[in-house]
């Protein structure tokens, strides 16, 4: 356990800036869309302020840059499963998982505990310290992927993981289906129509002995992604990006990204209203990051 710094501006000094009247919107490092624009910005606290190696946790600010936490945790051999830009904040409240969740898990899966401000500028605490924590409502759940419509988060503890001795990227014009049920636990495999790009991880021998059994090669990296959209599909649904413009499918997890904008999918009347009663719940005036939707 370490104590590495103290949270700067302090949780209570930062719920004293959201306050409890008038429209107001958080900002980070601007890598996911920035704040909104001519409303009254806050910043998150910053810091890491302990690792915890033996329960494999850390705890931060949210608006510690990713990089940071990453830098921290390495020198205990250990990572966390966000992806390496923007803040921890930002990466939590768009919820998007990164390459590495195919191996990784989702983003949602690495909160155990936050601090947030709600609406009335008051400090809420859910979750629990600990990987073994037990709770009823699952607030944590509800706040990634809000994209703080609900809350600001001001401190998270996240859930850490063995950082592995040794990665690499290969790559191959192969089947995509034999590369998934041939490799054993694949962090990342991507395909773009053509070619399937797989991250492995492990010791040096068994990821290269992996990689030749089915026919891939050692890469520079990944592929770069196209970011004109990011699309929802079923395994089954990916042969129709045929034909629709450059893609890299997530294999396994049903991310795509696209060079175009994502087809319009109706969202459930059903889910609107309760989208809707969540948001009149938590934040009745819409002080919180206004106009901001969390639905398409």
């Amino acid at each position: 356990m370490g104590l590495v710094a103290a949270l700067e501006p302090s949780i209570e000094e930062f719920a004293a800036e959201v306050g409890a009247e008038g429209p107001v919107t958080i900002a980070g490092l601007a890598t996911r869309g920035g704040p909104v624009p001519g409303v009254r910005t806050v910043m998150a606290p910053g810091g890491v302020v302990e690792i915890r190696p033996e329960e494999m946790t850390i705890r931060c600010g949210a608006g510690t840059p990713v990089e940071e936490i990453d830098a921290a945790l390495a020198e205990h051999g250990q990572t966390v499963a966000i992806p390496p830009s923007g803040t921890v904040g930002g990466a939590l409240a768009v919820a998007h998982s990164g390459i590495r969740r195919l191996g990784y898990g989702p983003i949602r899966d690495t909160v155990l505990q936050i601090r947030y401000v709600d609406s009335r500028g008051q400090v809420v605490k859910a979750g629990g310290p600990t990987v073994k924590n037990v709770s009823g409502f699952d607030l944590c759940r509800l706040m990634v992927g809000a994209r703080g419509t609900l809350g600001f988060l001001a401190e998270v503890i996240l859930r850490t993981r063995p950082r592995a001795p040794f990665e690499q990227w290969y790559s191959g014009v192969v089947a995509p289906a034999d590369v998934l049920t041939r490799l054993y636990r694949p962090t990342s495999l991507l395909w773009d129509g053509t070619r399937v790009w797989a991250l492995l991880e492990g010791h040096a021998d068994d990821v290269a002995e992996q990689a030749a059994s089915v026919g891939l090669v050692p890469a520079d990296g990944p592929p770069e992604l196209p970011t004109g959209g990011r699309w929802s599909l079923t395994p089954s649904e990916l042969p129709r990006l045929e034909g629709t413009g450059r893609f890299v499918a997530e294999l396994g997890v049903g991310i795509v990204h696209h060079e175009r904008p994502a087809p319009e999918r109706p969202v459930d009347p059903a889910v609107r209203r309760l989208h809707a009663r969540l948001k009149h719940a938590f934040d009745p005036d819409g002080r919180l990051n206004p106009g901001v939707e969390v639905l398409p």
